[in-house]
């Protein structure tokens, strides 16, 4: 019994060196409910377990997961809707039971792995919750929608966690470490370097007796608030509207179905990708380049061939931007690497955000510049 959290490292290890020492040609993926100290090395992915649907649930699990990845294990991941759906009677037509599915995979879709999944005889694929036109099917599909948006992104932390220790579900402890007010939140984190999430974790529009009920008529048109807390020592963009705002301040902002909060830190550089089915459908050989101005800030853009080891042995490619916020100059460093297959030339479709720039899960009509990338090193001016 001393020893029986150490149990999955060991376990997790067996399976790992076993399969590695047969072959290399793909790249192992645990799941485990169970992890323990070191565990990340062993391509092991953890999920929080069978939690039960329920708001203050969901609300519970920001802190678990924070508190995991400050462990220094960086995949984690929680049953987005819940696992037992008990509370609802597995009724997945319970309009109170939809607007916690639809805020939990919102959440999910900043999680670093983002996984719907359930208990027996609830059920919640997507399409059991309507049809095109129907809020609860929409805005899920919006947010898977979305998550594929931003694979160049995800990718891009990826490749950060394993070549140089980083980490996705960022605490602001990690960013914001003077900001006395920031350490002492559990319900908002930073998502990789550059986003802002905190998950709507309250029922809004539908409360629940014995079965639920909807608060307004048309809850697709319905809208409240819910109050975020800006860190001091940046500035802010609203990831929806692009409106930038002060950092060190507590805002109202509204939040109907289809929003969560989500915030862009002024001198981020995000990477888009297409829209896309499946992951690999199409090539990254145009992707969107958004610059946040308002500071100086950096990105790298990781990839390699996607399903085996050969990271390992340095068949990757890293290419650094930095924006030069004075300046309003944009440095495209050359190339770094390479890997069999990888794009040797590409465009880069470059948005500079203001005010009337699409929001951030809408690719961008119009560009400021679209340049040709060949590996070499290239400035671009604003």
């Amino acid at each position: 019994r001393s020893v029986h959290n150490a149990y999955p490292l060991m376990s997790n290890k067996g399976i790992y060196e076993q399969q590695r020492a047969l072959s290399d040609s793909k790249r192992l993926f645990l799941m485990t409910r169970s992890s323990y100290f070191g565990q990340q090395r062993f391509a092991s992915f953890c999920w929080s377990g069978d939690v039960v649907s329920q708001w203050h649930v969901m609300r519970k699990q920001i802190a678990a997961g924070l508190n995991y990845t400050l462990c220094g294990i960086p995949y984690w991941n929680t049953d987005l809707g819940g696992f037992f759906g008990w509370e609802y009677g597995n009724n997945w037509n319970d309009v109170a039971y939809k607007e916690l599915q639809v805020r939990w995979l919102q959440w999910g879709c900043f999680q670093p792995l983002m996984r719907n999944h359930c208990s027996s005889p609830m059920e919640t694929e997507l399409y059991k919750f309507g049809k095109e036109g129907e809020w609860a099917y929409d805005v899920q599909k919006k947010f898977v929608k979305l998550r594929y948006r931003l694979l160049p992104y995800i990718y891009s932390m990826n490749g950060e966690v394993t070549q140089n220790n980083g980490n996705i579900m960022r605490p602001f402890v990690m960013d914001f470490p003077k900001d006395r007010k920031a350490l002492t939140l559990d319900n908002e984190y930073m998502f990789g370097h550059n986003l802002l999430v905190m998950p709507v974790t309250d029922s809004l529009y539908t409360y629940y007796n014995k079965k639920g009920y909807a608060k307004y008529q048309d809850i697709a048109s319905a809208s409240e608030n819910v109050n975020v807390y800006l860190p001091k020592g940046a500035e802010w963009y609203n990831f929806w509207t692009n409106e930038k705002l002060e950092g060190g301040q507590e805002i109202s902002m509204p939040c109907p179905i289809d929003i969560m909060p989500v915030f862009v830190k002024a001198g981020s550089i995000m990477a888009f990708g297409p829209d896309v089915q499946y992951a690999a459908e199409k090539k990254w050989d145009n992707l969107e380049i958004r610059v946040y101005p308002g500071a100086d800030g950096d990105f790298t853009l990781y990839e390699d061939e996607g399903d085996n080891y050969n990271y390992e042995k340095g068949a990757f490619t890293e290419i650094k931007f930095h924006w030069n916020d004075k300046q309003r100059t944009l440095e495209i460093a050359a190339r770094e690497g390479s890997y069999k297959g990888m794009l040797k030339s590409r465009k880069f479709r470059i948005l500079i955000v203001d005010k009337q720039s699409p929001s951030g899960d809408k690719a961008a009509v119009n560009v400021n510049k679209t340049v040709k990338y060949n590996g070499k090193a290239q400035s671009i001016r604003f």
